[in-house]
């Protein structure tokens, strides 16, 4: 009996020392993939069994400073705030408040898109799976630092048009979610903020989470946006998003975000208390609209056969285990959430930058705790990120060496001044400055308001007056009718995700 209790122990001491060996190979590999992609700081946290075996930060919190990143810094998650709309909407259908397949119209009466069929059709359910039928990040310049409110936001939506069919093909949609926060809202009579402090933050101790930038100016240990998409990165100030919240809102910490994990890894139970049942989890695990896989995805994930997208989850097969995950992207900071439930296995990247690192190091963490082949994800991956940065230059260069030089204004300024507006977007207005220099105002997102600079014919370079960090470069054309009268304006701002193109403001 001695000597099998002997050996026992140590074959406990060797699994224990492999285990520290592994968090320890870990931690190397998170240390040095954060100077391989030079960013500035990011925090990681990884769960395993229900315990937190890594939680650390790596880094500065912001660029220039010495304050160290660590588990408990604060980042933006972006749209990682989305799977916990989806949990809010699980507890209130629980609680018979309303059911996934609901009309939106019983909690939104004034919810309407581009189709009257499918406004009236549109349900909870649709809106939390991206198959309404918009394209992707479609009408995001809408809420982007503007001064709506959420309901006007979804109220606007309605002159968005459609991209593909209602409920076949995918469009990655926050007005969507910004519709399901106002269900919450509606079905709760609370804000949805509110909501996930009270049901999801509180019982689960996440007590330095927050859901809006106007609550970091009081704390410590936050971490910095820094733009990155068009060079190196720099620091930038928070941008409010409490109008998107619902889709994006949520600042939380790697330690914080650990607990999270662990309660969706653990069937919606805390400490003996359930905040949402299996039941519940298992419908918003459970893929609602599927993806193609290509043969590169195929060659690049082991044994990938399925892909798609739950409830404010993205779905997949990875190496013959289901993969549960989402990234998020804020303005300076993006994020990535990849859980293996099979393994009660989770991993949260926070960063303060806007690079792919995030994904990367998740991935590289799955390949360890399911013994596959070492593959270097951080080191493959960073020729994909330069190459993505240099095609976003290189976008804007072909924008700027199609330019015809030495040309002048077709009409002059006085016959551009005046007020512009469009349906979707609200009322713009072009005016004099006290220089007398061509100025574009944005009553509705006074941060966005800007100097127009000739740039040739009746185009006008935007140079705004503060730093943005989708975008840098952009043009604004005067359209004028057979008699040079001006009529209407039209945008060209190269990038991503906030699509001023979307916007067709007329001369009032």
């Amino acid at each position: 009996m001695h000597k099998i209790t002997l050996l026992l122990l140590v074959l406990f001491h060797s699994l224990l020392a492999y285990a520290q060996v592994e968090v320890a190979a870990l931690d190397q590999y998170f240390q040095q993939a954060q100077k391989d992609w030079n960013v500035p700081g990011l925090s990681i946290a990884v769960v395993k069994d229900g315990k937190v075996v890594l939680a650390k930060g790596y880094g500065v919190l912001e660029k220039g400073k010495t304050i160290k990143a660590d588990e408990n810094s604060l980042y933006a998650i972006a749209s990682n705030t989305k799977a916990f709309i989806s949990a809010s909407i699980g507890i209130l259908v629980e609680e018979g408040k309303l059911k996934w397949d609901d009309p939106v119209q019983k909690y939104l009466p004034y919810f309407e898109l581009y189709d009257p069929y499918v406004s009236k059709h549109a349900t909870v359910r649709d809106l939390l799976c991206h198959r309404v039928g918009l394209g992707t990040f479609s009408g995001d310049a809408i809420w982007y630092k503007t001064n709506y409110s959420a309901e006007e936001v979804v109220k606007r939506a309605k002159y968005l048009p459609s991209d593909y069919e209602f409920r076949a093909g995918y469009g990655y949609t926050n007005l969507m979610f910004i519709a399901a926060g106002e269900v919450v809202r509606a079905a709760s009579g609370q804000p949805w903020d509110v909501f996930v402090k009270e049901r999801i933050f509180k019982p689960l101790g996440m007590e330095r989470s927050q859901t809006s930038t106007s609550a970091l100016g009081n704390l410590s240990n936050v971490a910095m946006p820094h733009k990155s998409i068009y060079g190196p990165a720099e620091p930038i100030p928070y941008a409010g998003w409490d109008n998107m919240g619902a889709a994006g809102g949520i600042i939380s910490s790697v330690s914080d975000m650990a607990k999270w994990m662990n309660l969706q890894l653990n069937q919606g139970k805390h400490e003996g208390k359930t905040i949402f049942s299996a039941q519940t989890q298992e419908t918003f695990w459970r893929m609602h609209n599927s993806f193609q896989v290509s043969a590169a995805q195929k060659q690049r994930y082991f044994k990938r056969h399925f892909s798609g997208y739950a409830l404010g989850w993205s779905i997949a097969d990875y190496g013959g285990r289901v993969v549960l995950s989402h990234g998020g992207g804020y303005d300076g900071m993006y994020s990535q959430v990849m859980m293996v439930p099979e393994e009660k296995l989770g991993i949260v990247v926070l960063t303060n930058s806007m690079t792919g690192i995030s994904p990367t190091l998740c991935q590289y963490v799955v390949d360890r705790y399911l013994s596959l082949p070492l593959k270097d994800w951080s080191k493959e991956g960073i020729p994909g990120e330069v190459q993505h940065q240099a095609e976003r230059r290189s976008i804007v260069a072909n924008r700027k060496a199609v330019q015809v030089k030495n040309t002048t204004p077709g009409l002059p300024a006085s016959a551009l001044v005046g007020q512009y507006h469009d349906p979707l977007y609200g009322t713009l207005e072009v005016k004099l400055g006290s220089n007398q220099q061509l100025e574009l105002h944005f009553p509705h997102g006074p941060q966005l308001d800007a100097v127009l600079s000739h740039w040739h014919y009746d185009t006008y370079e935007i140079k705004w007056k503060q730093n943005h960090a989708w975008y840098d470069f952009g043009t604004l054309q005067f359209v004028v009718d057979n008699n040079r009268k001006v009529v209407g304006i039209e945008f060209d701002v190269p990038n991503e995700d906030i699509f001023f193109e979307e916007i067709h403001a007329k001369r009032q």
